[in-house]
């Protein structure tokens, strides 16, 4: 680890553990998930209400993840400079004050603005979760700490559909987002809880800032733009890479860069920020191609779709917190290797299977899909943490969700490409396989950790 790194003694701070704050970090994180996939499956209705081409309806959910990966490393700086506790209370209150908004939303410019603040609320309460975890519980828990953290968003995410239906079922699709209202207040009220922890005060470079959300934006724009305007998308990706390497030439002479430059230089935290993109590359494209495998290839309704794809998640849910008890005994190196492992095993076995064979299969393979991840993810994400000291917690939780987010949107993009230029059959099983070595590849490079 860089000498230049102060030592964490250092870092004034009033370290406190409790159930209490180790609740509301956990239950703001599943208020950003449930969020992002309830929302999903109301398309449909906001559409039919707003009376609105079923198109326009994705900026719903295009607005909301363009506004978290923008955000989540000025979150993270912000933090560091104000103070995590208080940034992090902020950006819940955002989130809760945009909810609001989007229940009274009577046309879709206005739901469009809310789903984007929310976004920016979403970006703090990600990028400084896990980095509020490291001042409530010791080093050699934080591994488990991760794993509760895994736990909650894959539960989040296997439920999120069900809740978003079960809400549609008796109610109309604003009530989605008046659910988040009482939750968000009870996340508030034990925000008292958290540990307090003074910021350092650094000036936040608006221009660098600004160099960010331009970089990140044309990188989700263009990839969404490329299978269907290869010009416009290549062109907004050029701009992309443009607008990175400005801000990386203005940002790496200073000692605690917006993008984490510092931390990108420890060997340790940069292969495991390589890995996670690998990862969530293979994970989303998997992801994306599997419905159109359960749907075209083997003649599934959605809602037989989504129950085959349940095992994934639920996997994850068993897998992420013995990942966290075993991190702290056995190296994270091997640990992610073996998750790489599982997890392109699964995926090959799934891309292997005879055409029209049983979707019982299909959702067989999605059990190590999903016990891989879980055991891939949480000794990473608590290797990528350590190898940060703990007054950088904040760009560390910033990188780590900028890693997951860029390798979704690479895994959606290589997908789109796919189906762009294949059959839906062929491009799917084509998918799958791609996946499979991503996976296998981010493994392969966690065994770089190994001493």
């Amino acid at each position: 680890m860089s000498s230049s790194f102060a030592p964490a003694q250092a870092l004034p701070a009033r370290i406190q553990s409790g159930g209490t704050a180790i609740a509301a970090i956990l239950a703001a994180t599943v208020l950003v998930v449930l969020d992002a996939m309830i929302a999903n499956i109301a398309l449909p209705s906001i559409s039919a209400s707003l009376r609105i081409a079923p198109g326009w309806s994705v900026a719903v959910v295009t607005a909301y993840q363009l506004a978290l990966v923008m955000a989540l490393l000025p979150c993270a700086a912000l933090g560091e400079s104000l103070g995590y506790r208080r940034v992090f209370i902020g950006g819940v209150a955002l989130f809760v004050a945009a909810s609001a908004a989007c229940a009274l939303a009577p046309s879709l410019p206005w739901l469009i603005t809310a789903r984007f603040v929310q976004g920016l609320g979403g970006a703090a309460i990600m990028a400084l979760g896990v980095a509020l975890l490291r001042f409530v519980v010791p080093n050699e828990h934080i591994g488990a700490a991760i794993g509760w953290n895994a736990l909650a968003v894959a539960l989040a995410s296997a439920a999120g559909p069900t809740i978003g239906a079960a809400i549609l079922s008796i109610a109309d699709w604003h009530w989605l987002f008046a659910v988040n209202l009482p939750l968000g207040a009870l996340i508030l009220a034990a925000g008292k809880a958290l540990p307090v922890a003074e910021g350092d005060g650094r000036r936040i470079d608006l221009a660098s800032a600004a160099l960010n959300a331009a970089a990140f934006a044309a990188l989700v724009i263009g990839a969404d733009t490329l299978p269907h305007f290869p010009g416009a998308g290549v062109a907004l990706l050029g701009m992309a890479g443009a607008a990175a390497a400005a801000l990386v030439r203005r940002e790496r002479s200073r000692t605690a860069p917006l993008i984490p430059l510092d931390l990108l230089r420890v060997r340790s935290f940069r292969i495991s920020v390589i890995a996670s993109v690998c990862c969530f590359v293979g994970q989303t494209a998997a992801l994306v191609a599997l419905p159109f495998y359960l749907r075209h290839g083997l003649g599934q309704s959605a809602m037989m779709t989504g129950l085959y794809l349940t095992p994934w998640p639920l996997a994850a849910a068993v897998s992420a917190p013995l990942a966290g008890r075993l991190s702290a005994r056995f190296s994270t190196g091997w640990l992610c290797a073996a998750g790489g492992l599982s997890l392109a095993i699964g995926l090959a076995g799934a891309a292997a299977l005879p055409t029209h064979a049983s979707p019982i299969l299909l959702a067989a393979a999605t059990l190590p899909c999903g016990f891989g991840f879980g055991l891939f993810q949480v000794p990473n994400n608590r290797n990528m943490f350590l190898s940060a000291p703990r007054e950088r917690s904040g760009a560390a939780g910033g990188m780590q969700g900028t890693a997951r987010l860029t390798g979704q949107t690479l895994g959606a993009l290589l997908v789109g490409l796919l189906l762009v230029g294949a059959p839906l059959a062929t491009a799917s099983r084509l998918g799958l396989m791609v996946a499979a070595v991503l996976a296998l590849t981010a493994g392969l490079i966690s065994l770089l950790r190994v001493e």
